[in-house]
């Protein structure tokens, strides 16, 4: 039993951690499956449209998907061109802070198209396939070698045989296809990792508040979400008795105090941080000021990327 408690303890500490490693080892499978089983490379005049397809078009719909997905995205989004005021994205302010907010959202959702991209580079197919297409390339290969050079080249990539044979003929830069994609995947890899290191060194630098105080932030967030959720079942549920009962037995319902929707609407913004008061989340900051009534309710400083946590939700609110 306490290894288990041992084991969930870890994986509650580096749950974002696990959840990208999750994420990458599932698009790496679902790449070697394509690769093995789906992608057929044409070997004719369509090899470049095909090839690239298979390399980009999978990262453009996984990159979709990531926004999709996103609670944050949808918490952003909701509510804010409602019919009645102007959709706009003034003043000034407003629209810094939505990049602001989009810019690290943007980062974890490039987390799965990075890894298809990164890892069909390194199993070579996709880009022997496309690259076999180039014109520019082909022209290059089969310069003073007539027609026939053409046609042979952009069979090379379904005929093993093929290669062998013509190896003689071909310059080394094109049997050196491989190697080239192999490369380009190791270097992107590196960049990814790289740039994600120096975002978090900078984003824990910027930080507003020590270590341990972060640390505590976290963990009040988590409860506090967990708590709303129970808090809100609850009410909904017995809202629902009230009405269903009402409605069976015609009778008026007794007063039942439900959150009006200036009060949901308020508890719905972002999280601003401010340098001169010390709240630890949207719901804190409205109940300490007159729920939400006071001018201080709508003062912040820059949202900053480090807490960006603040106003996570639980993943099975993304699709709402």
């Amino acid at each position: 039993m306490d290894k288990l408690r041992g084991a969930m303890d870890f994986c509650i500490r580096h749950q974002n951690v696990l959840g990208y490693s999750i994420v990458s080892l599932l698009t790496a499978a679902s790449e070697h499956i394509f690769s093995s089983v789906v992608f057929k490379c044409p070997c004719n005049s369509r090899n470049l449209l095909y090839g690239s397809v298979f390399l980009i078009v999978p990262a453009f719909i996984l990159f979709v998907l990531g926004y999709m997905v996103n609670a944050k995205m949808w918490r952003l989004l909701t509510g804010s061109c409602p019919p009645e005021k102007r959709c706009s994205c003034s003043p000034w302010g407003t629209c810094t802070r939505y990049w602001l907010v989009l810019l690290p959202v943007t980062a974890r959702t490039l987390v799965a198209p990075l890894t298809w991209i990164a890892v069909a580079l390194l199993r070579a197919s996709f880009y022997e396939c496309a690259a076999s297409g180039i014109s520019l390339i082909r022209n290059f290969v089969c310069e003073d070698k007539g027609e026939e050079c053409h046609k042979v080249l952009v069979r090379i990539p379904c005929d093993e045989t093929l290669l062998q044979r013509e190896k003689e003929k071909l310059p080394i830069e094109f049997l050196s296809f491989q190697a080239q994609s192999q490369l380009i995947g190791w270097f992107l890899i590196a960049f990814i990792v790289t740039m994600a290191l120096i975002s978090t060194c900078v984003s824990r630098c910027i930080s507003p508040v020590s270590y341990l105080q972060l640390k505590f932030w976290k963990i009040y967030s988590k409860i506090e979400q967990e708590l709303f959720e129970t808090k809100a079942k609850e009410h909904a549920t017995r809202l629902a008795e009230i009405n269903t009962k009402c409605f069976f037995e015609a009778t008026d319902p007794a007063p039942f105090y439900t959150p009006s929707n200036e009060d949901w609407q308020k508890i719905s913004f972002l999280y601003t941080f401010s340098s001169q008061e010390q709240y630890y989340s949207v719901i804190h900051k409205y109940v300490n000021t007159n729920r939400g009534n006071s001018v201080r309710f709508g003062k912040g400083d820059q949202n900053l990327p480090v807490l960006g946590f603040v106003d996570e939700t639980s993943t099975s609110e993304a699709g709402f």
